[in-house]
């Protein structure tokens, strides 16, 4: 094993830096483990270990879909639901507001 002798400084924001570092907490991986799996990755993709790009598809307008667009959106929401992957509005408007500080 290499030893680890170099010293990497990044500048983030604290709330992405504590939600991560959560999440690798959990999961018994260090935050400069992780960063140095990061980096390997990159060096076997020869770039970054995933696509990064603006989405093609976004929320679509219902104003905008046919009867049987808006019936199968609407379809998949139910399904979500019944699924357990949604959450009440109350809970999701409290998380915006977090997540903004509103």
């Amino acid at each position: 094993m290499a030893v680890k002798s170099a010293n990497l400084y990044a500048r983030i924001e604290p709330d992405v830096k504590e939600q991560a570092e959560s999440i690798l907490s959990s999961l018994g991986i260090p935050a400069s483990n992780a960063i140095n799996m990061f980096y390997k990755q990159i060096i076997l993709h020869r770039g970054l270990p995933f696509e990064v790009k603006i989405p093609d598809v976004g929320i679509p307008d219902a104003a905008e879909l046919t009867e049987e667009e808006l019936n199968a959106e609407l379809e998949k929401g139910y399904a979500d639901m019944m699924a357990g992957k949604t959450k009440p509005a109350r809970q999701a408007f409290v998380d915006i507001r977090k997540d903004y500080k509103i």
